[in-house]
């Protein structure tokens, strides 16, 4: 998996972290991507390809979805990466949608959107 790709999905979610949260986020919420746990990294550039390949198996079509499908989307494939790199997650990890923060259903909205404009850059 590409670092760069992961770096992406991480910056992407620093920049929606500094925009939406209320107060001062957490410092590992914003830690560099030095800073991260390996496991982390990994999961970025996992979720970072799933939101890829869903655009461009959808021919950039992923365009027509709306913001909370697109975050939805983004949200699933983490929760994905905590059950398989976490063995006893806390129930906070894996929420819901609907559970989920208003700042963060829209950090993960924005994030997917990232992706897919630098996935449609690329094939256009």
């Amino acid at each position: 998996m590409s670092v760069g790709e992961g770096r992406i999905f991480r910056n992407a979610w620093i920049s929606g972290v500094k925009k939406y949260c209320p107060g001062e986020p957490k410092p590992g919420y914003i830690a560099t991507w030095e800073e991260m746990p390996d496991w982390e990294r990994a999961s970025a550039a996992a979720v970072y390809h799933q939101v890829r390949d869903f655009v461009l198996a959808t021919a950039g079509n992923t365009a027509r979805l709306t913001r909370e499908q697109k975050g939805r989307f983004v949200a699933l494939c983490w929760i994905g990466q905590i059950f398989k790199h976490i063995p006893d997650p806390k129930t906070s990890y894996v929420a819901d949608w609907e559970a989920m923060p208003e700042w963060q259903r829209e950090t993960d909205s924005d994030m997917f959107e990232r992706i897919e404009r630098e996935v449609t850059e690329r094939t256009s």
